[in-house]
């Protein structure tokens, strides 16, 4: 969770990273001028902190051209740290199916990758992929983007990337592991679970962060 110092702080980060003072920020986003002075971060005598609205944030970030995932990394760091936070691959769950993308282990190869920064992620091969429909709602919707690590051993109640031999790219629930089997459970009750023979499946990948 982010504190009211380091929302304030990356919000001072974004208008360093966009060469602009906060108040040319805020004007350039259609807001008051003052909307994010120092002067309006705690109440008169400096007696109770005072938070910026989501829409403000939402509108800043929107005239910037940076998504809350880089925010984040702003929030966390010194400014120069943050620009040279970790990058990840992105990709959109319906180029996932396609070919190119993957190795045999599930690790993301080729171009055609954009590029977002996540905070606090170690994976090495980490990649991140944009939820497209509603097959895996409530649990995510359409726009979240998920950061899924191969690297990361699979349980039992995992939530989970698969991709099938045909190229299917699916988020769900790993219910069972056998040797002949894997069981899927949908995130969406509206959508069936699946249950795949192992040779059906090119791999699997533990889900380990989510933007919502």
């Amino acid at each position: 969770m982010l504190t009211h110092k380091q929302i304030w702080r990356g919000l001072d980060n974004l208008a360093a990273k966009t060469g602009m003072s906060v108040s040319a920020l805020s004007k350039a986003a259609g807001l008051d001028a003052t909307t994010f002075n120092r002067s309006k971060r705690f109440t008169a005598g400096e007696t109770r902190p005072r938070w910026p609205s989501t829409e403000s944030i939402a509108k800043v970030l929107g005239v910037a051209g940076v998504e809350f995932e880089e925010f984040a990394v702003l929030c966390s760091t010194g400014a120069k740290q943050a620009e040279t936070g970790r990058p990840v691959p992105l990709i959109g769950f319906a180029q996932a199916g396609s070919g190119g993308f993957f190795d045999d282990g599930g690790f993301p190869v080729g171009s055609g990758w954009d590029e977002v920064r996540f905070p606090g992620l170690s994976g090495e091969h980490c990649y991140a992929l944009e939820i497209s429909g509603d097959s895996m709602a409530p649990v995510f919707r359409d726009g979240d983007r998920i950061v899924v690590s191969p690297e990361e051993s699979v349980r039992r109640g995992d939530r989970v990337v698969a991709r099938t031999t045909e190229g299917e790219v699916m988020a769900k629930e790993l219910r069972r592991i056998t040797s002949k089997t894997i069981e899927l459970a949908s995130l969406n009750p509206e959508y069936q679970d699946r249950i795949f023979e192992r040779r059906q499946i090119d791999w699997l990948a533990r889900i380990v962060w989510a933007s919502q």
